[in-house]
């Protein structure tokens, strides 16, 4: 898709057309750019560049915070559309897919009309454009959808082609090749795909089996397959969320753990998958970022995660944090419960009992340190505008008490 949130903010409110839309933080808040419109690139910002950089940048642009349940909404909605051309659709961001077609579209005839039937049915149905690149391989089709954007098409239709499309370019036009990749490659004279192919013995010794990985990619050799994204093929389940304020009290951070154990308990119940374990993250002022975790079996209560990770929060360094988060992992779809003196007894269903009995009262204590009703309202805060309000909603309440 093309500048995906912000052309879905643009479609939902026409008097943002035209104009340099970034979609991230408030320029006065901590925070990076999600995504901007094409009018906001012109000015040099981008997705992941920090927030107060962008403003410097575009100081007139309009600033939204991101809306991620309407996106995966109309994301659902693209979904649909698009499966109806694949036998297998790898999704690999809410707004982008490799789509495997060759069965149904039979030549490549066939796959370019799907491509125009995709990006027709996207703009008619949904008031939406998506640039769609045909090639032989993933990386291929990448980067052909990336050469015409937006509301492109390209094809890339042999290995030759792909060699001779990308041979002068520069190094991190390959997928594999990051900031620090390209640095050490640069470091040895290496600038351009043409220099990895010429180089090939040397990167290979030099980046061992990543280097054999580039190396593949300038020769465009590339024969993964399309691997349908399935749930439990997860590795974890998390929610984090950075203050606007450094925060030094660690009881007030339990309060926020509670919080977003609740929105981990959410997502894991929408892919019903149970954890094995519970992982605490944070990142203290000094930008020095930890994680710590414990086993935990059966873990998808947001009582099970508060308590596990709150035990974790613990036995960390006291020091001003900037961002919290807590997640589970481990995923599985049946959930492991280890037998207890409770279960030998009969009495598990009480036990149960008395874990939402614990949860009421921990949220019936934030409501009355807070005056908000959390219990009352548990299924807007999984929302991230939401989240993020109440957190700083939280921070600046506790500490003006």
């Amino acid at each position: 898709m093309d500048a995906f949130y912000a052309s879905v903010e643009i479609r939902d409110d026409p008097a943002l057309r035209g104009r340099p839309l970034i979609i991230g933080s408030m320029p006065s808040e901590r925070g990076v750019v999600a995504t901007c419109s094409y009018e906001a690139r012109k000015f040099g910002v981008r997705s992941g560049m920090n927030i107060k950089e962008a403003y410097s940048l575009c100081p007139n642009g309009i600033y939204m915070h991101p809306d991620f349940e309407k996106y995966r909404g109309v994301s659902e909605q693209l979904h649909r559309i698009w499966n109806e051309y694949a036998t297998a659709a790898e999704y690999v961001a809410l707004d982008e897919a490799y789509l495997d077609v060759t069965a149904k579209a039979g030549n490549i005839d066939g796959a370019r009309e799907f491509a125009r039937l995709i990006k027709q049915r996207t703009k008619d149905e949904l008031g939406l454009t998506c640039s769609v690149g045909v090639a032989y391989s993933k990386t291929a089709a990448k980067m052909a959808s990336e050469e015409k954007k937006p509301d492109g098409y390209f094809e890339i239709l042999t290995q030759q082609d792909f060699v001779d499309l990308i041979t002068d370019r520069d190094v991190q036009v390959l997928y594999l090749v990051g900031n620090k990749t390209a640095e050490k490659l640069r470091s040895l004279g290496i600038r351009t795909v043409r220099d990895v192919r010429e180089y090939r013995d040397e990167i290979e010794r030099l980046f061992g089996k990543h280097g054999r990985w580039i190396v593949q990619t300038a020769f465009g050799i590339d024969d993964r397959k399309v691997e349908p994204y399935q749930p439990q093929d997860a590795k974890s389940i998390s929610r984090e969320l950075t203050f606007q304020e450094d925060v030094d009290d660690f009881e007030f951070l339990k309060d926020v753990l509670l919080i977003l154990s609740l929105c981990v308990e959410h997502r894991a119940g929408r892919v019903k998958l149970y954890g094995g374990g519970v992982s605490l993250k944070i990142t203290y002022a000094n930008m020095k970022s930890i994680t710590r975790s414990r086993i935990a079996p059966g873990c998808d209560s947001a009582l099970t995660i508060f308590r596990e990770a709150a035990s974790l929060l613990d036995k960390v360094e006291r020091a001003p944090v900037r961002l919290i988060g807590v997640g589970i992992y481990n995923l599985s779809e049946e959930k492991e419960t280890p037998l207890t003196l409770f279960d030998m007894i009969g009495e598990n269903e009480n036990a149960q009992n008395g874990g939402q009995a614990e949860l009421s009262e921990l949220l019936a204590r934030l409501e009355q340190r807070y005056g908000l009703d959390f219990a009352g309202n548990i299924d807007k805060i999984h929302h991230g505008e939401t989240l993020h309000r109440t957190a700083e909603y939280m921070r600046k309440k506790y500490f003006s008490a």
